[in-house]
Parts: structure tokens; sequence; C-alpha cells
């Protein structure tokens, strides 16, 4: 089958075809900012305990992760529309579900459906984006994409501290509704995709089923290890055994079917491979770092959830006003890889620092800390993707770039969740050493030490803020210790990051769409365009009604492109 060549898409049809889809991604945003302040007053409510606070993270992050890559896969076979309204739905439908939890192992549940409709519109918007927009153009639109990220990353936690200050936390997992109906109808109307289609859907179960096995028995592992069950017991033989045993069966799979969930012809490009190895660490900066920088500022400096809302703006200032002047800078000049470099280097600046927290730690260097892991991100995290796409085929782009978000979420879900054990078994330690130390602070408090005592031993976690003094400065100063232990994961991981990011080949950015490259390939081959639902996505007219602009209709390329194989040669 072949289709009509692409047309140029003007600025204005580009923006109708972008404001569905960055709504999609404000649903997306706002409703997992909008509880990151108040989690930890929510697994307090609901009698939780440090690995339930550590899994309420985690399982959102992991079938985000694991359904990442099978989202990306669903786009390069059905109407990626429709997929990402699907995703929406999914989403925002297990948010509200989430509202209504009663105990942490519901709560629990419903985070971890929330990731995978997360999972869709992580993959989807990338994809999405490729088919609508070259890389070298990209930038120009990153301040529309700065501008949602904005409003969600500072909006969302300020607003969800807020709802639980002044109303109840649950309110925070409604607020989300209104945006995604109105995404719903704005993508229905704005965003024409075409659904055309040549070869036989075939979905890789197998390999889905392994990689959730493998992931999920090294998560649970993580998390119980030296808790549950010793580091070094038949537990630990079993979980880690069956891990290895699914994942040398899952590459098994990957080899032989049809159609691979991740392609491994893929890591035969040295761009692929190493952005893979560099998005690992941007995952634990970017996902354990917020996670466990909310957890200091209440548990450790004493902040309400509006207050750490306010506390944790200077990394996400960092993040947006790296990522919107790096994706301008990269759109004016073409040049990509000094920005990735710096990003790294600020990273392990971030994480060296963070480490290094204290209870009364002067705040001001708290947030110089904040900015400098917030920044690093923002030059990383998106360019990553757009150098993968930069080289990755028409007829694998939905892989190549949710292959990269997959690698980047399995790292954070992994650094997550190590990050938490690492913390609660600081904990232990640090509260069987001052189990003296609180005692005496408890005996001056007479009548409510009683009281204190109980709330303490209870395994849940405490409301700190609410602790009389001075058994309040002793666990404020035991958390503060056991979260800048926890940041030293980062560190080694964030140096990996540097290293894979100085060997990447410095390719140069194509200026043609992912569709306008499939069309460009088969003009120089002589062969029809294979499928449609891998090149973009239809005319110009359709999108906006519109006859005005220039309109290029594309016959062939003189912009070099390798496949994964030439580019592991280079």
């Amino acid at each position: 089958m072949t289709t009509d060549s692409p047309v140029k898409m003007t600025h204005r049809q580009v923006l109708e075809a972008l404001t569905g889809l960055l709504l999609g991604m404000f649903v997306s945003m706002i409703a997992t900012t909008v509880v990151s302040t108040s989690m930890p007053v929510i697994v307090h409510d609901l009698g939780g305990d440090q690995a339930a606070y550590t899994w309420v993270i985690t399982a959102t992050l992991l079938t985000t992760a694991i359904s990442t890559p099978i989202w990306g896969k669903l786009a390069d076979l059905f109407n990626r529309k429709l997929l990402i309204q699907l995703a929406i739905v999914i989403f925002v439908g297990a948010t509200a579900a989430a509202g209504f939890a009663q105990d942490t192992n519901t709560l629990i549940a419903f985070r971890a459906l929330q990731g995978i409709g997360g999972g869709g519109l992580a993959a989807l918007s990338q994809v999405i984006m490729a088919d609508i927009i070259s890389p070298r153009e990209r930038g120009r639109y990153m301040g529309l994409f700065g501008a949602v990220m904005a409003v969600a990353t500072v909006g969302g936690p300020l607003l969800g501290g807020w709802i639980t200050d002044a109303a109840n936390w649950r309110w925070n997992f409604f607020v989300a509704l209104p945006f995604a109906i109105a995404a719903l109808i704005i993508l229905q109307k704005t965003l024409h995709i075409s659904t055309a289609r040549t070869r036989k859907a075939s979905i890789d179960y197998t390999g889905i089923v392994l990689l959730s096995a493998a992931v999920s028995l090294i998560l649970i592992w993580i998390t119980n290890a030296g808790s549950t069950f010793d580091w070094w017991g038949i537990e630990t033989m079993l979980m880690v055994g069956g891990a290895i045993v699914a994942a040398v069966a899952f590459v098994i799979v990957e080899l032989k079917v049809r159609e691979p969930l991740i392609p491994l012809s893929l890591f035969k490009g040295r761009t692929f491979t190493l952005s893979v190895l560099a998005s690992i660490s941007i995952g634990v900066a970017m996902f354990g770092t917020s996670v466990y920088l909310a957890q200091y500022m209440q548990l450790s400096r004493g902040a309400t959830p509006t207050e750490a809302g306010l506390m944790t703006l200077p990394m996400m200032a960092g993040l947006l006003i790296a990522s919107m002047v790096v994706g301008q800078l990269v759109t004016r000049f073409g040049k990509w890889k000094g920005y990735l470099i710096l990003g790294s280097v600020l990273l392990i600046v971030g994480s060296v620092t963070l480490s290094t927290l204290h209870y009364d730690t002067n705040f001001f260097l708290v947030s110089l800390y904040m900015f400098a892991m917030g920044a690093g991100v923002g030059m990383t995290m998106q360019n990553l993707v757009l150098i993968v796409q930069n080289v990755a085929k028409p007829s694998e782009m939905g892989v190549a770039s949710s292959g990269v978000t997959f690698f980047r979420s399995l790292g954070g879900t992994v650094g997550v969740s190590v990050m938490g054990a690492v913390l609660a078994n600081s904990l232990t330690g640090l509260f069987s050493d001052g189990k003296e130390r609180i005692g005496e602070a408890i005996a001056k408090l007479g009548d409510k030490g009683a009281e204190v005592a109980a709330q303490l031993s209870s395994g849940t976690l405490p409301e700190v803020r609410l602790l009389p003094e001075p058994v309040r400065g002793i666990i404020e100063d035991f958390y503060a210790q056991a979260i800048s232990h926890a940041f030293l994961i980062g560190i080694p991981l964030a140096v990996i990051s540097l290293i894979a990011i100085l060997f990447l080949p410095n390719r140069p950015l194509t200026t043609m769409t992912t569709s306008e490259r499939a069309h460009a390939d088969a003009a120089k081959t002589g062969s029809p365009v294979d499928d449609a639902a891998d090149v973009a996505i239809a005319d110009a007219t359709a999108l906006s009604g519109a006859t005005t602009g220039t309109v290029t209709v594309v016959t062939g390329s003189n912009d070099r492109r390798d496949d994964a194989a030439s580019d592991d040669r280079r």
C-alpha cells in the first residue's frame, strides 16, 4: 500500500494539532504532581509505614515502565489518536478511584492501574510529536511544553498541598477529571491521524508477562529484603533467581517473535544503547529525588504539604528553565551534545550535594542543590529521546521512542525502590541506636509521653510536625540522615550517565518529520511506504480546515540518516 506524499504543516496547523496533546500531557502531570506533597499525610491517614509509602510511589512507576514499550508497540500497529484517548481514560479513571481508597493496599492497586495509563501518555505523546514536528524544529515548540510543565509541576504540588490543608487529601485525586474530559474532546477535534495500516497486528503477550515478572520480582525483593526477610536467604534466592530466569527468557522470546515488544536490534546502534544507559540514571534523579525531597521537607523540616510544595520550587524552576532555554538553543543552532554533557555534570553535582542534607541545612543551599538537580534533568531528559528519534527508522519510531522512556521509567522505579529500602533500613538502625535518646525525650513530656511513644512504635509513618519538642527534633534528624543516605544511590548512576553521553555519536539533527523521512526513504529505494500507520498523519487541510501557508511536497531528501547498524559503525 502507498500513501500520498506528506505535506509540510504550517505553524498554525502544528499548534492546533498540539492543543489536545498538550492538554493530555497536562492531565497526566497534574494528576501525578497534585498528590506529591500530600503523600506523607495520605499514607499516615491510611495507616501505612515507610514500605507502604515506597510502594504507593513504586506501583505507579512499575506499571508505567512495563506498559510504556507495550503502548509504543501498539502505536506502530494501531490508530495513535484512539490509543492516547484510551490512555487518558485509564489514567484519570484509576486516579479518581484511588480517591476512594480506605487502606494502602487499595491505594497501591489503583496507583498501579494509573501507571498503565501514564505509560501510554508518556510513550504516545513522544511518538505523535515525531509525526508532526521534525527533531530540528522541536525546540521551537518547547516553550509550549515548558508552559504546560510549569503549570503542572509548580501548580500541582501547591494546589495539592492547599487542598490537603484546607479540605481533604481525597479531593487531590478528583481534580484532574474536568481537564481529562476537555482533553478528550479537544483531541477528537484537533488531532487527525491516519487509521490505515497494512500489516496484521501481532502483540507479544509472552514478552509482556516475562518482562512484568522480571521487573516485579526484583522490586519486591529490593523493597522487602532486610526487613521482611534476610538479604541472603531462600526468599532472595527465589526472587532474584526467578527474575534472572524471566529476563533471560524475555531476551530469547524477543529474538524469535515476529513483533517483539522491544526489538533487540535497536541495541546495535550506539545512539540507542548509550541513550538508554543515560536514561536510567535520569529516571533515578527525576523520580527518586522528587519523591524523597517532598518527604524530607515534611519529615525533616516540619513543613506542611502546602509549604513542602513551595519549598521544592527551586528544583522545578531548574527543570523548566533548562528545558525551555536548551530547547530553543537546539532549534536555533542545531547543536545538542554540549547541553547533554552539561546536564549530566549538573546531575552529578545535584546528587552529591543532596546527599549532604541535614535537618538544619541552610535552605538557600538546599535550594541551590535542588536547582542544579532540576537543571540537569531538564537538559537531558527530552533531548535523549530527541536524538534517538533522530536516527530511528520511521517504522520503529514507536518502539524506539518508548524504549528510551521505558528504561528511564525503569530506572526511576528501581531507583525509588532502592532509595526507599536504604531509607527504611537506615531509619531502623537510627531508631535502634537512638532508643535511649528518644526514651529520655519522651520522659520529659509527662502525660503526653505515652501517646507519643505509642505513635512512634506503631510503625505508621508519623506526622513529624505535630510531635512535641524535644522528640520532634530527634525524629527530624533521623529522617534527614536516612534520606541523605538514600540520595547517595544517585551519585554512581549520574557518573555512568555522563560517561554514556560523552560517547554518544554527535549526529546532526534532521529537519524532516517521521512521515517525510518514510516517504524520502521510499523514493530512494523505489519501494512503496510499507505501513501507513508508521508515517504521519495526514493532510494539513483536514487538520486546520485552512488553506493558508506554503505547502511543500516532499519527494526526496539529502538528509543522511543511518540505521541502527550504520550508527553503530560510527
